[in-house]
């Protein structure tokens, strides 16, 4: 079974969700309308919350996981995706904070606490270390990922294009 409880926690799915076979989702994870997992994605909610917003992406490898509760680190660290979020393939999300129309590029990393507002992205490759935040409208690369340049508005609508591509394909996977 690809879609699991983990403790008393079941994974709250929205209408329209497209989670590929092959993928895990595992816990306190929710899944906005029209989401799309796709294959050989791990979403583990295991021991905090994971939160993926509408028409939100997850691409082929990605691993989502979190920070646990603690004595030093009471609330830990929960995972949150915005709405019209793509994820590119093989990244690597732990216990962050994913904007609204972002782009994470294929084989990414962004580490605990760390933030990217709306409307931004980060290049394929590339390392957010923990607790950086990338401001709305940034481009940023490199590892660790520093600033390369302000987005154009048209880049910044191609990121709600590419939210709208996978609506549209994850619909012909669901039929």
């Amino acid at each position: 079974m690809n879609i699991r409880p983990f403790l008393s926690h079941q994974p709250i799915l929205g209408d329209a969700v497209y989670v590929d076979p092959t993928a895990v989702v595992i816990g306190e994870v929710t899944l906005g309308d029209d989401a799309s997992v796709w294959p050989m994605v791990v979403i583990r909610g295991d021991v905090n919350r994971i939160e993926i917003g509408a028409q939100s992406n997850i691409q082929d490898g990605s691993v989502l996981h979190v920070t646990h509760r603690s004595a030093a680190q009471p609330e830990g660290g929960p995972l949150i995706i915005g709405q019209g979020v793509t994820v590119g393939h093989g990244a690597i999300l732990h216990a962050c904070e994913i904007g609204d129309y972002c782009l994470v590029g294929m084989g990414s990393t962004v580490l605990d606490g760390a933030r990217m507002a709306p409307h931004s992205m980060l290049g394929a490759g590339s390392v957010l270390p923990p607790g950086k935040v990338i401001e709305s409208g940034e481009l940023w690369v490199g590892n660790p990922a520093r600033k390369v340049k302000d987005l154009s508005a048209e880049a910044q609508q191609s990121l709600e294009y590419s939210a709208q591509h996978y609506v549209k394909l994850k619909q012909q996977y669901l039929r």
